[in-house]
């Protein structure tokens, strides 16, 4: 029994491609998977408790900690009421051996600016309510989304993460005295702020031979796949962006498949959300 199995591990390396070939072939995946079952998630809310708000999101063997710390700076002149939201993703070798020390890997940089594009252009967080005083003083959230174990799929683990934590944060209250000085008052805590919209993201990934389409890759379902699309939506299913990564081309069909796949967990990611927020 042991050889059998050290004999798959060792066609699984040397011939990946085609060792997942023969799973799709029989409508499975390698880790017992259906084509379009997503792994299990959890989500915990206030992980970090020196921060201003944190989530803590497993995805199968994805695990993220988004933490937001507030601090207090001077607003942009064109648009002096509204503050910042900066989300930044760090992939170090901690969580996998694929990424190296050193500056941000081009896959942390291209998921922190997918999330920025996709907060400042589907206005789904209210800038302007992060306005302590119009052009003088407004809070910058740093929003750190750091992982701990990649196993792929880092966009959706990140963005729910990120998600949770700002449904969580409250603000102390400030105000500027008369003198110019931002006064923080720590003890006396604002309501939460209400998201305009409540994206939650469902990555898929498409292969052609066979013509399958995965839903929530793993680290090597991505590494083999050629395609992949993520799809966005909030909690009235309305789409607030799809975003497609590859040169093959999915079908009008296959692309109705994962729309109404991304509702299903749209519906199911919002349970687990308020659940976590409820503890």
């Amino acid at each position: 029994m042991s050889t059998a199995i050290e004999n798959l591990e060792i066609f699984s390396r040397i011939q990946p491609h085609e060792y997942l070939k023969r799973f799709l072939d029989q409508s499975v995946r390698p880790d017992g998977r259906l084509l379009n079952q997503f792994r299990k998630t959890m989500i915990t809310s206030g992980a970090i408790t020196t921060a201003n708000a944190s989530a803590m999101v497993r995805l199968g063997g994805t695990t993220v900690v988004c933490g937001i710390k507030a601090e207090v700076c001077e607003p942009k002149v064109s648009v002096p009421n509204q503050g910042y939201l900066v989300p930044n993703v760090e992939l170090s070798p901690l969580c996998s051996p694929k990424f190296k020390p050193g500056p941000p890997s081009d896959k942390a940089q291209a998921v922190s600016e997918f999330i920025n594009q996709l907060f400042i252009k589907s206005h789904i967080f209210p800038l302007e309510s992060l306005c302590i005083e119009p052009g003088k003083a407004v809070w910058v959230l740093y929003a750190d989304i750091v992982c701990l174990n990649y196993d792929g799929n880092i966009l959706d683990a990140s963005l729910l993460a990120l998600t949770t934590a700002l449904r969580d944060l409250k603000l102390p209250k400030a105000e500027v005295s008369s003198s110019m000085v931002v006064e923080v008052d720590s003890t006396e805590i604002t309501e939460p702020i209400q998201l305009s919209r409540l994206p939650v993201s469902s990555t898929f990934c498409i292969f052609n031979n066979p013509d399958v389409i995965l839903s929530d890759p793993n680290d090597t379902e991505e590494s083999l796949a050629k395609e992949t699309i993520t799809v966005i939506t909030d909690l009235d299913h309305n789409l607030v962006r799809i975003y497609k990564n590859g040169g093959t081309t999915i079908d009008t069909d296959g692309l109705k498949q994962c729309i109404q796949n991304a509702k299903k967990r749209t519906n199911e990611m919002n349970s687990l959300m308020n659940e976590a927020l409820l503890k």
